[in-house]
């Protein structure tokens, strides 16, 4: 009897590591399918992507738990995703493949150099925060464009939305896929038999570009450790759990390297699902709730297996559902970083300055717009710092 009641002590414990993936899940596909299609990838291609993520997230997480005894989630860059819908526009396959390969060596080189825990704070949060909130921008605005053709599907995925945020926060996005999977099926030529199969690895040869690594690479690579393993180890923190962060870095990198031929663009800390497996819902003992860290990378590899089905599903589903869910599930990100770019009055035009041009889409010598908005904000932060020459009156 002891026993059942121990095992059943821990229902919860996995029940946390379900959820977490199952929101993360679906809060990010939307915006993974498009950063595929960005780039050219066939339908088995995004699928690879998809089971490549799920992989490298859920070999950290079953690693690093184990290895630490303390919930540590991996994810994917949901962010990085984002900055590539935007950045991979015309950029061949084989490019994009390569700036993964670099982004993931970043990221390797930032845990074991150990400077990232010494320069986390260097770069103005701003900054960051603006440039990621101008490469969202399109994001929210596709929702309500999507709107003019498929008015039904979007208001009522907007409504589960709304509606969700009040009555049940966590699982908002959630409640948005149903509710637009719901209207999908009633539409014309939704029916249709429907193939189930497992995914496979599709090989991409990487191919190193100087313009694409600085117009991709490495915004890819800021708004990961900006946005994903800066707020991931803030959440650790917050819970009481002190992980060694350069080896999880290090670890996070080099899975990233083996698996971007595949599609992975970036294998990260998890930052706001990792609540979920940190909090006393979790597991009333802090000590037991690394299993829902382990359950999620259990769960992860499963979802991973089932992303050809996944991929085959958003092809066959209207581009405005695509449009609608990436968008929604995106808007509270969007508020968070322009609110942060504009916070401090020191910095708020530099942030300003970083969002208007990482939103506007410009390129320069094959470099995309979110590296110019950096520049933009680092000459506009500059400018403001220096002191101008004093004038009398006459």
């Amino acid at each position: 009897m002891a026993g059942m009641k121990g095992l059943a002590s821990y229902l919860p414990t996995v029940a946390a590591g379900v959820i977490a993936v199952t929101v993360g899940f679906a809060s990010s596909v939307a915006v993974i399918f498009q950063a595929a299609q960005a780039a050219g990838a066939t339908v088995a291609q995004t699928s690879s992507w998809i089971l490549a993520l799920c992989l490298g997230a859920g070999v950290a997480s079953i690693g690093f738990s184990l290895r630490y005894r303390k919930p540590v989630l991996a994810a994917w860059s949901t962010p990085g995703a984002a900055v590539l819908g935007t950045s991979l526009a015309g950029v061949p396959l084989a490019q994009a493949v390569g700036a993964f390969v670099v982004c993931g060596a970043l990221i390797a080189a930032a845990g074991a150099t150990g400077w990232f825990e010494r320069a986390a704070g260097r770069i103005p949060l701003a900054l960051a925060a603006g440039m990621l909130a101008g490469v969202l921008l399109h994001f929210g605005v596709d929702v309500f464009a999507a709107a003019k053709t498929q008015p039904a599907l979007v208001f009522a995925m907007l409504a589960a939305h709304v509606v969700g945020r009040r009555v049940w926060p966590r699982f908002t996005v959630i409640g948005v896929l149903a509710a637009g999977i719901a209207v999908c099926a009633l539409l014309p030529g939704a029916g249709g038999p429907m193939t189930w199969s497992l995914a496979r690895l599709q090989f991409v040869r990487p191919e190193f570009s100087p313009p694409v690594l600085v117009g991709v690479a490495l915004p890819l690579f800021l708004v990961t450790m900006a946005s994903q393993n800066l707020p991931g180890i803030a959440a650790q923190r917050a819970f009481g759990y002190e992980v060694k962060v350069s080896p999880v870095l290090t670890g996070m990198g080099l899975l990233t390297v083996v698996l971007a031929p595949f599609g992975a663009f970036a294998i990260n800390l998890a930052a706001i699902t990792a609540a979920i497996c940190m909090g006393p819902e979790a597991h009333k003992d802090p000590a037991k709730r690394y299993v829902a860290a382990v359950t999620a990378g259990v769960a992860y590899l499963l979802v991973g297996l089932l992303a050809a089905t996944v991929g085959a599903l958003l092809a066959r589903a209207p581009r405005e559902f695509i449009l609608a869910l990436a968008g929604i599930a995106l808007l509270g990100t969007i508020t968070a970083n322009l609110s942060a770019a504009l916070k401090e009055e020191r910095t708020r035009d530099a942030g300003l300055m970083t969002f208007l041009v990482s939103a506007s889409g410009v390129s320069a010598w094959g470099i995309s717009a979110p590296f110019w908005g950096l520049v933009a904000g680092i000459i506009a932060l500059l400018a403001a710092k220096a002191r101008l020459p004093r004038t009398d009156k006459p």
